[in-house]
């Protein structure tokens, strides 16, 4: 209902709309609508109130609320359903508790603040309220579970589309996961799945993206190596609009990759790449190498050439740029 009245007031396009208006349309008490136009206001919506008059909104909120999102919204799968968070400790965990439980594929939770986010290999994702997308979809792909890292890939093309929509910003992929922005981390995925030998159970795709983090408020271990869109272009952008151009690029890529058309993404995340062509160390359990990063096959890993001229593939592990 408090969805309800929130439309009738946006439709109304800024004019007052009368308390006795909203109760005949929506068939509910004027002493309802009351406590509903209350609790707008405590959610961050300014709702100017004119006795005699109605009701009129003034100004909507910097919140990832679903139903702001699902305006406008052109998906078809992700984000038809979303579920959100003020706070919360793990979008990725929320993901993987409710895709446990049944969830549908495309469903979306999202949240102002996450107090235990993290990366990859376990390092700390800093999530500060309000100023970032911390978010998690849940994927079913009936795929094999070999092929699950194509969706990291996918995601960061998604996401480097997004970051190309905005003026003056020319974001990089660093292999496998990461955007960047001027040699500086924007933007990360981490995906986690729930598998057996030959098929998925699901996939939960985690997505970090600074979006109004001011300098002061990055970490210290990270301000030298970390960014944001307000960093880069000094201004403020709308996290709803970021998102909702996410989520439409995100689709429309999973729905091309389920559809086996997946070389079209390798020959597009090569072109955002940051890695290819440069002289990197690769690390992971067991495995140390150093060479120069020459390609990325068909199935999304690495192809590296080593100091005496042989081919590598490396399909997961941490790479930083060799300084020499």
């Amino acid at each position: 209902m408090k969805d309800a009245i929130l439309n009738l007031l946006k439709k109304s396009e800024c004019s007052f709309l009368s308390g006795e208006e909203i109760s005949s349309r929506l068939q509910v008490s004027r002493t309802a609508v009351w406590k509903h136009i209350q609790a707008l206001r405590e959610d961050g919506y300014t709702i100017e109130s004119r006795s005699k008059v109605g009701y009129r909104l003034v100004t909507v909120p910097d919140r990832l609320y679903p139903g702001e999102i699902t305006v406008g919204l052109k998906t078809r799968v992700i984000g038809s359903r979303i579920v959100y968070f003020d706070t919360i400790g793990s979008t990725n965990d929320k993901g993987k508790e409710l895709a446990a439980n049944g969830a549908p594929e495309g469903l979306v939770i999202v949240a102002e603040e996450q107090t235990t986010g993290r990366g990859r290999l376990g390092r700390t994702w800093s999530s500060p309220k309000g100023r970032g997308i911390w978010m998690s979809v849940i994927l079913r792909p009936e795929i094999n579970p070999m092929d699950a890292p194509k969706l990291t890939l996918l995601t960061a093309v998604a996401l480097a589309r997004t970051f190309d929509s905005y003026p003056g910003i020319q974001p990089g992929i660093k292999w496998p996961n990461d955007v960047f922005i001027k040699g500086k981390k924007i933007a990360g995925v981490l995906t986690e799945m729930n598998a057996e030998l030959e098929r998925i159970n699901y996939v939960v795709v985690g997505i970090g993206v600074n979006v109004n983090t001011s300098r002061a408020e990055l970490p210290p271990e990270i301000e030298n190596i970390a960014t944001s869109l307000y960093i880069e272009t000094g201004k403020s952008w709308s996290r709803k609009d970021f998102l909702t151009k996410l989520l439409e690029e995100l689709e429309a890529l999973y729905l091309s990759f389920k559809m086996g058309e997946y070389a079209a993404v390798v020959e597009e995340w090569k072109k955002y790449s940051v890695t290819l062509n440069k002289k990197i160390k690769v690390t992971s359990p067991g495995v140390a190498l150093e060479g120069t990063a020459v390609d990325l096959d068909d199935d999304g890993a690495l192809i590296v050439r080593t100091r005496d001229g042989s081919l590598k593939r490396v399909v997961a592990g941490e790479i930083t740029f060799a300084s020499r």
